[in-house]
């Protein structure tokens, strides 16, 4: 058995972890708990670095049988992660995985007297925001929020892109962004979670190519 503290940025995440996430991965004996960054009555977004160091170390720290791993969205990230500014010319894709690298480095460095820093972080960014694991499956998305008749729209989101995590990052085509202007009434706590539940881990794995592979590490941490 093995448990992992999940870092998130607000209610959203803390909802997929508990109600999606997790019921996929306990059947593999890996159990996660998400802790919302911050103080109590955090609502999300644009998270520094500070507050989110400050959270990792405490749960590295404070349990050293547990590991602990973040979802936090790229698309309005805060100030003072470790790699940035970022190198010019880099995909989005590689814009992550910089920055979960050099977040790896910077953690393992701060906490020299925690056990295996280096196997029980498994830092997180999720490309470009969470609303872009939704677009695995557009039908099912526009179900999960109980509108169907934008399920076209939503095809023609996707059919833009590459992967569903390649949906942009610019401040009015994110893909939360995106939803909001197609259906204005989208709150994301509560139909963020009743979307994914429709869309399903599958798909998003399927899809979602970091997305996958971070909860194959996670899957991993069961054998460790």
């Amino acid at each position: 058995m093995t448990r992992v503290y999940v870092v998130v940025e607000g209610q959203t995440e803390e909802s997929f972890i508990e109600n999606v996430l997790a019921p996929a991965l306990s059947p593999r004996e890996v159990y996660l708990k998400p802790i919302i960054l911050g103080v109590p009555g955090h609502q999300g977004g644009n998270p520094n670095y500070a507050r989110v160091k400050k959270d990792i170390v405490v749960q590295l720290k404070q349990d050293p049988t547990a590991c602990c791993s973040t979802m936090l969205d790229f698309y309005g990230l805060g100030q003072g992660f470790p790699g940035t500014p970022l190198p010019p010319n880099l995909s989005p894709l590689d814009k992550v995985c910089h920055l979960e690298r050099a977040m790896m480095e910077n953690i393992i460095a701060s906490v020299p007297d925690a056990l295996r820093p280096d196997l029980r972080f498994l830092p997180y960014l999720q490309l470009h925001e969470y609303e872009g694991l939704l677009f695995s499956d557009p039908e099912a998305f526009a179900r999960g929020i109980y509108q169907p008749n934008l399920a076209a729209s939503f095809r023609t989101v996707r059919a833009g892109f590459p992967t569903p995590e390649d949906i942009d990052d610019g401040p009015e085509t994110a893909p939360s962004k995106r939803v909001l202007r197609l259906h204005p009434p989208y709150r994301k706590p509560l139909y963020g979670t009743l979307a994914a539940l429709e869309v399903g881990i599958d798909t998003m794995r399927r899809e979602c190519p970091h997305f996958r592979h971070w909860t194959e590490r996670l899957e991993a941490l069961a054998a460790t």
